[in-house]
């Protein structure tokens, strides 16, 4: 498998790329399936969590900013966890139209089966290749994340 072939009309970068879009997305829904089960979070709300994690109490904008994603829908994931007890969202004293968002005990517990029962699905799939396969992979996965990267950028 050193060698690269060409495309064939069986195998065109299109389809290559749609097989790829489509087994992410399974494999999405799989350990986002496990998170659920083991730990009653969402990969979605388990990345809220894991923000607030690393980076401390942050007000909602900062958290959506950290996340790249629209502040709305930040706001209603923070909305759904803070009813589960695992975030506790204060008022700013500087600003009272800002809401500062903390992890709670709770959150701190569900975060860590939540990614325990993540990294253990991503294992049992990714275990399964033989590891020059894995380093293959490894390394066909950066060069794509250099194409999408420079892309972005150029």
């Amino acid at each position: 498998m050193e060698q690269h072939e060409s495309p064939t009309p069986d195998n065109p970068p299109e389809q290559v790329g749609l097989s790829f879009l489509t087994l992410a997305y399974s494999l999405r829904e799989q350990v986002d399936q496990h998170m659920l089960a083991a730990a009653g979070l969402s990969l979605s709300r388990t990345k809220v969590l894991q923000a607030l994690a690393d980076r401390g109490t942050l007000h909602q904008a900062e958290l959506a900013a950290s996340l790249g994603q629209a502040p709305r829908s930040v706001t209603q994931i923070v909305e759904g966890l803070e009813r589960l007890g695992m975030v506790l969202r204060t008022g700013d004293p500087g600003d009272r139209r800002r809401k500062i968002v903390a992890l709670t005990n709770a959150g701190r517990t569900a975060l860590a089966a939540a990614e325990q029962a993540g990294m253990t699905t991503l294992r049992q799939y990714f275990g399964s290749l033989a590891p020059h396969e894995l380093a293959a992979l490894d390394a066909l996965l950066a060069h794509l994340n250099t194409a999408i990267t420079d892309d972005r950028t150029g």
